[in-house]
């Protein structure tokens, strides 16, 4: 009785072992391997990727807008100087950054110039925001 109740189990232990190797097999063949993400574009996704939401600073020789990942030099042009109008009776001092909503176009900066990595063109300004930024850093006079 014994020596049957091994020979059961042992036959049992070899038909699924060999069931899972045939499994394994399969999902072998039907899978494939993709070096690349693949990215689904649409007109929405396209129509997001021009909008851009960050703290405007202006200053007469530069113009920032900083997100939270990012930070981009801003073209001098008539939209980024109409945009400094806006959001000149916003600011509490020259450094105080505002909070807009555009829409522009991001590009790298050419080699050998000065600046920041990525350049944005403002093509339409979206919303300006009515209260400055909360700022990240205070610098205060001592009073002696």
């Amino acid at each position: 009785m014994k020596k049957l109740f091994l020979i059961i189990l042992v036959s049992v232990g070899i038909i699924s072992c060999k069931n899972k190797e045939e499994k394994q097999v399969e999902n072998a063949d039907t899978t494939t391997v993709v070096d690349e993400p693949v990215v689904i574009e649409t007109a929405f996704s396209n129509k997001l990727k021009d909008q851009h939401r960050g703290d405007f600073l202006f200053m007469d020789d530069a113009a920032v807008l900083k997100g939270d990942t990012f930070i981009y030099g801003v073209t001098i042009d008539a939209m980024s100087k109409e945009l400094a109008k806006r959001v000149e009776s916003i600011k509490e001092d020259p450094f105080t950054m505002v909070p807009v909503f555009v829409k522009g176009t991001v590009k790298t900066k050419p080699i050998g110039a000065d600046g920041w990595d990525e350049i944005l063109t403002i093509t339409e300004i979206i919303n300006v925001s009515l209260i400055p930024a909360k700022e990240d850093i205070k610098i205060e006079e001592k009073k002696s």
